[in-house]
């Protein structure tokens, strides 16, 4: 049977996803929880949360087994923290499945993978599709489901097949004296009406751009957190932002308000439709929960 190659992401919680799906469908748990642990002991060794008794070197080749695909490989990159330590993170691991063996390999870009056609099939956050080729209209962007639509087919051949279900939100924030000198629901409709500037991450410009719609921002300049600060802490000094949030705990420690959830922070499976072929389509059904309706047929 053939091999079929899935771009994913190196490490973090979009792997996980991934890793979690797959391992749902193919009784490998054992090995995904192996890959996880892994990833996330090296994190924590990265972040100074842990302390290592052997060097980097000699973990990578403790974790890694070259003479069986069926096992994890993982490689080494550069991390931006200071001093730029070396991380473990994802390379591959090969799982057989009743539709031929399926390859993950770790891609630093999954998404621009497939856009270049080096994969048929790969998984990136929703965010960076946004970021990289949705159309920004007026009216905004509410959905994963829309995602498809805002593509322009002459810009590339990637589309959403379906979300995994590991979301966080992008949310409206702001301190309860903004929303007070509106006296409405803190929304899209409430950052229509509303003037002045806005708190967001410079890397999400474009994505709250299409989720707001364009329409949204006339009289609105944006803002951006000085760098080493809590995004929190500066969307509170601005008075009103976007962020994302899980339970919105810290953004209560700084007395901000939650408001609409803008939309899904989600790991999204891709196809490039010009490299797919039946065997491809049928792995990626692998990925697709049995409620779960693909955004498109691949």
């Amino acid at each position: 049977m053939t091999t079929t190659r899935v771009a994913v992401p190196r490490k973090g919680r979009p792997l996980e996803a991934v890793l979690e799906r797959l391992a749902s469908r193919t009784g490998t748990a054992e090995l995904a929880d192996d890959i996880i642990s892994t990833l996330r002991y090296e994190k924590a060794i990265t972040k100074g949360n842990q302390r290592a008794d052997d060097d980097v070197y000699h973990r990578l080749a403790e974790y890694s087994t070259l003479s069986d695909p069926r096992r994890p490989e993982y490689t080494l990159l550069r991390d931006d923290r200071d001093g730029m330590p070396r991380r473990v993170v994802f390379d591959s691991v090969t799982v057989p499945t009743d539709h031929g063996d399926v390859q993950l390999i770790g891609r630093e870009e999954p998404f621009r993978a497939l856009r270049t056609h080096e994969f048929a099939l790969g998984f990136d956050s929703a965010d960076l599709v946004l970021e990289e080729v949705v159309q920004l209209r007026d009216d905004p962007l509410t959905s994963i489901g829309e995602i498809n639509d805002r593509i322009d087919p002459l810009d590339t051949d990637v589309r959403v097949v379906t979300g995994l279900g590991d979301t966080v939100y992008h949310t409206l924030l702001a301190l309860p004296g903004v929303i007070d000198a509106q006296n409405r629901p803190l929304n899209r409709e409430f950052v229509a009406e509303y003037e002045g500037e806005l708190c967001i991450s410079p890397r999400y410009e474009r994505l709250v751009e299409a989720v707001l719609g364009t329409a949204a921002l006339d009289g609105i300049t944006f803002t951006y957190p000085d760098n080493g600060n809590e995004e929190e802490a500066d969307i509170a000094a601005t008075g009103i932002g976007v962020y994302l949030t899980v339970t919105g705990s810290t953004a209560r420690d700084h007395d901000l308000e939650l408001g609409e959830r803008l939309f899904p922070s989600e790991t999204v499976l891709l196809e490039n439709a010009s490299e797919g072929d039946d065997t491809t389509r049928r792995v990626a059904d692998l990925f697709t929960a049995p409620e779960e309706t693909a955004l498109q047929s691949v």
